[in-house]
């Protein structure tokens, strides 16, 4: 007889929520504002970007974001932009729990491959992806282009998941 989990995994889907998830999504994307970053969800929401999170006792400890796409080079992937665990709630086994939840979603929606950018520094998020079955298939290169405001995340607006 299986127990039920420590944790819940949900999509986040009221603008409570989302709301709720700004200051995990806060630790890897420290230039968001909590201000702007509901309506900055809420947009990316109708060009098909789903926040998902997972919770221990009502307080969120992880969360992704992610989108599916499909490639010529790939066919219909699960595209991860965002996945975080507070620092304080690492190796708890939260990050490989929502992973996994990712896995099973792709599979679930027919994917043929699960996807993420990661920054070059995050050394100990690399050890995790390569953990989890993860393989390094290319670099990814970004232009800061003209526009105000363009690319004002760290590295030009690259996702440094």
């Amino acid at each position: 007889m299986n127990a039920e989990p420590p944790y819940r995994i949900a999509v986040a889907d009221s603008d409570a929520e989302v709301t709720r998830c700004f200051p995990v999504v806060q630790e890897l994307r420290p230039h968001l504002e909590s201000e702007s970053f509901r309506a900055q969800v809420r947009r990316q929401m109708k060009a098909g970007y789903s926040l998902v999170f997972l919770e221990v006792a009502g307080e969120i400890q992880a969360l992704a974001g992610f989108r599916f796409g499909e490639f010529l080079a790939w066919g219909r992937i699960l595209y991860v932009d965002d996945l975080v665990t507070r620092k304080a709630a690492q190796s708890h086994g939260y990050g490989g729990a929502l992973f996994d939840w990712l896995v099973a979603r792709a599979e679930a929606e027919d994917c043929d491959q699960l996807h993420l950018d990661s920054g070059v520094q995050r050394f100990a998020a690399h050890r995790f992806y390569l953990k989890h079955g993860m393989d390094i298939t290319s670099h990814h290169f970004a232009m800061r282009l003209g526009k105000p405001g363009a690319g004002s995340g760290p590295g030009g607006g690259t996702v440094s998941a």
